[in-house]
């Protein structure tokens, strides 16, 4: 019996959106294929049908988890946004976390592909939130940086009250330079 003409498009969003859950929560390093084609639903092989190479899918799992994050938190701009972004629930979120904020030093040990891509969805971030001028612009790239790193760095922490205090004074940050 033959394939329904959308399985293979529906197969790779089922691997994209479990890898972009996967990944978010352990690296590009902490994820295999095995793994995460078996959480998909589906076979090894079919993961060679929709992509060259782990990296390439990393890559592209990093845009899904963005929009996802965007869809979940209801992101846009304004305080309300920052403070849904340096929420508790976020951070400890199954549904994933930022690729922005998760992925930051993985990132970095990757090849230029996820690299890129990362890049793209930073400058995206950026180019929407950012208003009109150069000081709108630096201002928002010190927000994004604030609640990044926050979020990143909240992440590593043991102490679940340090890491409150600081999602906290994040969001404080924030509001000292209006919310904007």
């Amino acid at each position: 019996m033959p394939w329904h003409p959308d399985h293979k498009a529906y197969s790779r969003e089922r691997i994209l959106h479990t890898a972009a859950r996967l990944f978010t929560r352990h690296g590009f390093a902490g994820v295999s294929i095995d793994t995460l084609m078996q959480e998909a639903g589906l076979t090894r092989g079919a993961f060679y049908a929709h992509f060259a190479s782990k990296s390439e899918l990393y890559a592209e799992a990093i845009v899904v988890a963005a929009r996802q994050g965007v869809e979940r938190l209801g992101l846009d701009a304004g305080p309300e946004a920052r403070d849904r972004y340096l929420s508790r629930e976020h951070l400890e979120g199954e549904a994933g976390l930022c690729p922005l904020a998760s992925l930051v030093s993985d990132v970095a040990q990757q090849d230029p592909l996820v690299r890129e891509s990362y890049t793209r969805l930073f400058r995206g971030f950026i180019d929407r939130v950012a208003g009109e001028g150069e000081d709108a612009r630096q201002q928002t790239l010190q927000r994004a940086v604030m609640m990044i790193g926050g979020l990143a760095i909240a992440r590593t922490l043991s102490d679940e009250a340090l890491a409150e205090e600081l999602l906290r004074a994040c969001r404080q940050g924030g509001e000292a330079d209006g919310g904007r």
